[in-house]
C-alpha cells in the first residue's frame, strides 16, 4: 500500500497539471460515471492529501473527490495525447495538455464538505501537514500499552506512515519496535516525528523512500546498491535475513498487526 508521501505528491502533481483549469471527468470503467457527469466541465480548485487520503477539490465548494488507493490503487499521470482509456480506469481527469488515469482503488467516492471532515476527524495528525499538531498523537502513544511498532502504523495515531517508514524511523533511533509506547519518553518521541517530517519530505521530493544517512548510502560504504522493486536504500526494511549496514547482525522479521516487521536486534536491543 503507498504510504502517505505518494500521496502528498500526487496532490502536488494534480496540483501541477490541473488546478485552476477546467477538466473533462470520465469514468471509462462505468463505477464513478454518475459522479463524473456532475463534475466535468468544471474547474479543479484546490488538491489537498491527508495521511494515505486524497482530496480532489471542484468549482463546487461542497464537492471532493475521495480517493483512497488502498493495496492495488495505482495512478498514471502524463501529457497528452492520452492513451486510449480502458475498462480498467475508474477516472480519467482530461484536458489539453495533460491525463490522469485511476486504477483499482479501494475508494473513489464524490463527497461533501462535511463527509471529508468526517475523514479528517478520525485520523491522526500526518507529519506532511505543517498545521497538524503532533501532540495528540504524543498523548495517544503515551498511554498505550500496545506495541510502538503496532502504533505507528495506526492511522488515527499518525497519519500516512506504513510499513517502510515504521520500520525504518524505529531503526534510525534505535528503539525496539516491541516497546510499549507509554514506555517510551516525551523527548523519543518528539524525535520520531520530527525524523518521520523529514523522511516524508525527501520521500515527496523524490517520489521513493530513502532512509539512509548520508555515511551509510553504497558510495560511503562501498557497498552494493540495493535491488529491490520497492527502490530506495533502507536499512532494515525487507532486509532479512541479511546483515545490518551498522553492526552485521542478522535483520530480523516477524509478523505483527498483519504486516511484516523488521528490525535489527543489536541495533535496536530488546525492552526491558
Amino acid at each position: 500500500m503507498p504510504e502517505g508521501h505518494t500521496i502528498h505528491r500526487l496532490a502536488q502533481d494534480h496540483a501541477a497539471r490541473f488546478q485552476g483549469r477546467k477538466i473533462t471527468v470520465t469514468s471509462p470503467q462505468g463505477k464513478f460515471s454518475d459522479a463524473a457527469a456532475l463534475l466535468t466541465g468544471q474547474e479543479l480548485t484546490r488538491t489537498e492529501a491527508h495521511g494515505k487520503h486524497l482530496f480532489l477539490g471542484f468549482e463546487d465548494d461542497d464537492a471532493w473527490i475521495h480517493i483512497h488507493l488502498g493495496l492495488f490503487g495505482k495512478y498514471a499521470i502524463g501529457d497528452t495525447p492520452a492513451p486510449p482509456p480502458t475498462d480498467t480506469v475508474r477516472l480519467r481527469l482530461l484536458d489539453e495538455r495533460a491525463y490522469s488515469d485511476l486504477r483499482g482503488p479501494t475508494t473513489c467516492a464524490l463527497i461533501t464538505d462535511a463527509e471529508k471532515q468526517a475523514i479528517h476527524d478520525r485520523l491522526g495528525p500526518d507529519p506532511l501537514r505543517p498545521a497538524d499538531d503532533p501532540a495528540r498523537a504524543y498523548a495517544r502513544i503515551a498511554r498505550s500499552r500496545t506495541t510502538i511498532a503496532a502504533l505507528l502504523m495506526d492511522q488515527k495515531v499518525i497519519a500516512g506512515v506504513g510499513n517502510v517508514y515504521r520500520a525504518e524511523v524505529l531503526f534510525r533511533h534505535h528503539i525496539d519496535p516491541y516497546t510499549p509506547g507509554r514506555d517510551l519518553d516525551p523527548a523519543q518521541l518528539a524525535l520520531v516525528w520530527d525524523d518521520l517530517v523529514a523522511l516524508m519530505r525527501d520521500g515527496v521530493r523524490a517520489n521513493r523512500i530513502d532512509t539512509v544517512r548520508p555515511e551509510h548510502t553504497p558510495e560511503a560504504m562501498n557497498r552494493p546498491p540495493r535491488v529491490d522493486d520497492h527502490g530506495g536504500e533502507v536499512y532494515v526494511y525487507r532486509r532479512a535475513p541479511q546483515p545490518c549496514h551498522l553492526c552485521g547482525t542478522e535483520i530480523r522479521t516477524a509478523e505483527l498487526a498483519a504486516r511484516n516487521l523488521f528490525w535489527c536486534p543489536t541495533c535496536q536491543p530488546a525492552h526491558t
